[in-house]
């Protein structure tokens, strides 16, 4: 199986909602995975279908190559998405899916399928200068240590030296991605944005998701959590509250 491949490898876990208006894209952190936003249909509209998107190398495609480069990665992505642009597309982003999310937004504006939402989580605006450490081409005792720093993966896997050995090369992608990325500019997105941010988080401060700002015409809203850096996981509501509410008003 190739990246190159079916829009049912990049939707995994997703319910289908045959009274569906619009559709839910949802891009994880690095090293993170659609399991991430499992339980997400449960506190949003029942017009809304949740996507979420399984990117290569991980959990249901954990035997394909993973993608460390943002311009492969959002054309694949964008091409197999071709078939689900029969009903309004938002897309919903943390971390490093935000970023995927925002290139993803602009790929799908320029040929003509706008997505109608676009929601950053954790993640400064594109245009400013990248504050976090390398770390994507360290040796891997060095990687595994900077892992832990980051809190973003748990201890107890960390320590399983056999699953380490199959995650890292996704975690690898996921951060030479993050760091290779390179901010074009451009037209901004005609599609409203809101961003929200944890409240001890200091990868994103304030007046990074207020940047944001200078990426939309179409209005912006942002708002800050209870939690750090990797508040989506253990308490989404406050950003699910806000995103059914956005997505139900059309």
């Amino acid at each position: 199986m190739t990246t190159r491949t079916s829009l049912e490898a990049w939707v995994a876990g997703r319910k289908p909602r045959p009274q569906a208006r619009r559709r839910l894209l949802c891009l994880p952190f690095a090293g993170g995975a659609a399991s991430l936003f499992r339980a997400w249909p449960d506190s949003l509209p029942p017009e809304v279908e949740v996507w979420p998107i399984q990117l290569p190398g991980r959990e249901t495609r954990l035997r394909e190559q993973p993608l460390g480069r943002m311009d492969a990665l959002v054309t694949a992505l964008a091409e197999a998405l071709r078939p689900a642009l029969d009903l309004p597309l938002a897309i919903f982003g943390h971390s490093m899916g935000a970023l995927v999310g925002f290139e993803l937004a602009r790929a799908l504006a320029a040929q003509g399928a706008a997505p109608t939402h676009l929601f950053i989580s954790a993640m400064r605006a594109p245009q400013l200068p990248d504050r976090q450490v390398r770390i994507a081409a360290l040796p891997d005792p060095e990687f595994i240590e900077a892992l832990r720093r980051l809190k973003g993966t748990p201890e107890p896997v960390l320590q399983n030296a056999e699953l380490m050995d199959l995650l890292l090369p996704a975690l690898r992608a996921d951060f030479a991605l993050v760091e290779s990325y390179a901010y074009a500019a451009g037209a901004p997105l005609a599609c409203p944005i809101a961003a929200f941010g944890g409240q001890q988080d200091e990868r994103a401060r304030p007046e990074e998701l207020q940047a944001w700002a200078t990426q939309t015409t179409a209005g912006f809203q942002w708002q800050l959590v209870p939690g750090d850096h990797f508040f989506i996981r253990g308490a989404p509501q406050p950003v699910l509250a806000v995103v059914g509410r956005m997505l139900a008003e059309g």
